[in-house]
């Protein structure tokens, strides 16, 4: 911890209730949250302009994985120019069928696989601000160079997105390496889904506006337009954020000790921790999480890559109209993940439910609620009715960002960057079959082979609620538990108070 706290550290009384203690500490800090709140009054606390500026990360990161889908819709259509007062009909671009458009849409998870345990090891040893910020930068710069690849060769442009998902793959893992230095135990929840909004917001946003860019400025448009405001964020986000609260150059004292005193650990105490590699392989809590987060992305990534697609096969939506309404699901996503986040948190911090209860309870509801209505929509083809329907189930999965997404750090906040690439490797297999699979179902563009691709995200939906209901925890894991010594930095008051209580 920086010298200039001038600190000194209190022993550990009984390490085996560390969660208890961690609990604890949290409680206990909120008694400072009035001299917190003052703070706030003056400046913006630090650990919420790292949220936010990780939710215009995650913006980001999903304008440029998602626009492709739009253009491809408008790299295969048929468009029309005026051409000296006469309306000209022009051949698409592209003549891809629907196998190679599977390969392509599904070749960026060919690389994301790769980087996710790798970029969960290099958070948890060298802090998450550089591989965020890094990975979305060469993603962006990549971005700004697609439509130059595409026009050259369709398998250059599939190494381009594939080298684009290496990139991005270190994204989801270093935002919990941040994480587990910024957010205190009982703001977990709400600061997390705040910064993962940010994928359905950009998601809600970069859709219709693709659709409206492609259709009057031409699909290269997307590219140039997401690759540049990518660059720009960047720039932000290495001015404003700092790997931890004691490497911050303008965090108030209050603050910091504020979030250190309510974790129980300082940055500098899990620098040289070795990870229990084979505890957490053999770790059914982990192994819940890992099912979880498969399901949840394998409805997701089939909607994300093949709603606009599957809007032009079976409704014979045009390009603009595609994206506007392929966002519908995703804006209510987005706001079902923010308030998700504060519930799930007052439910903790009040003591109405343990956070195991609170884990289980919005993922394992909200996977029950997707697979009714995923089947529903299976069976309700008509525009309103399946847009509903779909909608509906897309937008109860916000809630899961409260469950297992922030379980990582329920169970190990020192690894919880590494547990989180490890989940996100299995949880990104999705992303690579489904694409694939989608297009060899639908051959035909037929709505009966459409409804075969809802029911099999629906039974994944369900499968995935019954394995976490029955294996995941809220509690600290023996193998995470730190060892002897380390606790909070206290004041000699704090300290005292904190004795007392014990």
């Amino acid at each position: 911890m920086d010298e200039t706290l001038k600190k000194r550290s209190v022993p550990l009384q009984d390490v085996t209730s560390e969660s208890d203690a961690e609990e604890r500490r949290a409680i206990s800090s909120s008694k400072h949250s009035d001299q917190e709140q003052s703070v706030c009054c003056q400046f913006m606390m630090k650990r919420y302009v790292v949220a936010v500026m990780a939710f215009l990360g995650f913006f980001n990161v999903y304008a440029l994985r998602v626009n492709l889908s739009i253009a491809v819709v408008a790299m295969l259509s048929n468009r029309t120019e005026v051409v000296n007062g006469t309306v000209v009909q022009i051949e698409p671009e592209f003549s891809w069928d629907s196998r190679l458009v599977g390969l392509i849409l599904g070749s960026f998870f060919y690389g994301y696989i790769f980087t996710q345990i790798p970029g969960g090891i290099l958070a948890s040893k060298f802090g998450g601000r550089n591989l965020f910020g890094g990975g979305i930068f060469v993603t962006a710069v990549l971005t700004l160079l697609t439509p130059l690849c595409v026009r050259g060769s369709v398998y250059l442009f599939i190494v381009v997105r594939i080298l684009e998902g290496i990139f991005e793959g270190v994204t989801y893992p270093s935002i919990h390496a941040i994480w587990a230095k910024w957010a205190p135990p009982l703001e977990r929840s709400k600061l997390a889904t705040i910064a993962f909004s940010g994928s359905y917001m950009g998601t809600v946003v970069s859709m219709p506006l693709s659709g409206l860019m492609a259709a009057y400025l031409g699909w290269p448009s997307l590219f140039y337009f997401f690759g540049a405001l990518a660059i720009l964020w960047c720039i932000l986000w290495f001015l404003l954020i700092s790997d931890s609260p004691s490497e911050h150059p303008t965090i108030s004292q209050e603050e910091l000790e504020y979030i250190q005193y309510s974790m129980g650990y300082t940055d500098k105490q899990t620098q040289n921790l070795h990870p229990p590699w084979l505890k957490m392989a053999t770790s059914v809590p982990v192994w819940a999480i890992i099912c979880a987060h498969f399901a949840e992305n394998w409805g997701f990534y089939t909607l994300l890559t093949s709603l606009p697609t599957f809007l032009h096969d079976v409704f014979s939506y045009r390009v603009a109209k595609t994206g506007f309404v392929a966002a519908l699901p995703y804006l209510v996503m987005g706001i079902v993940v923010q308030v998700g986040g504060h519930i799930a948190d007052f439910l903790r911090r009040s003591k109405k439910l343990t956070t195991t209860n609170v884990r289980k309870l919005f993922t394992c509801g909200a996977y029950v609620f997707q697979t009714v209505f995923m089947i529903t929509a299976a069976y309700l083809m008509t525009p309103a009715a399946a847009i509903t329907a779909i909608t509906i189930a897309v937008g109860f999965g916000g809630l899961t960002w409260a469950g297992f997404s922030v379980n990582h750090l329920d169970i190990a906040p020192q690894y919880a960057s590494i547990l989180m690439g490890v989940s996100n490797t299995f949880a990104t297999l999705p992303g690579i079959i489904s694409p694939g699979l989608t297009g060899a179902i639908v051959q035909h563009k037929l709505a009966s082979e459409w409804r075969i691709v809802f029911y099999i995200s629906a039974a994944i939906y369900l499968l995935g609620a019954v394995v976490f209901g029955l294996c995941a925890s809220g509690e600290r894991q023996d193998w995470a538990q730190m060892p002897m010594g380390y606790m909070p930095h206290l004041d000699p008051d704090e300290e005292t108070e904190a004795e007392e209580e014990q």
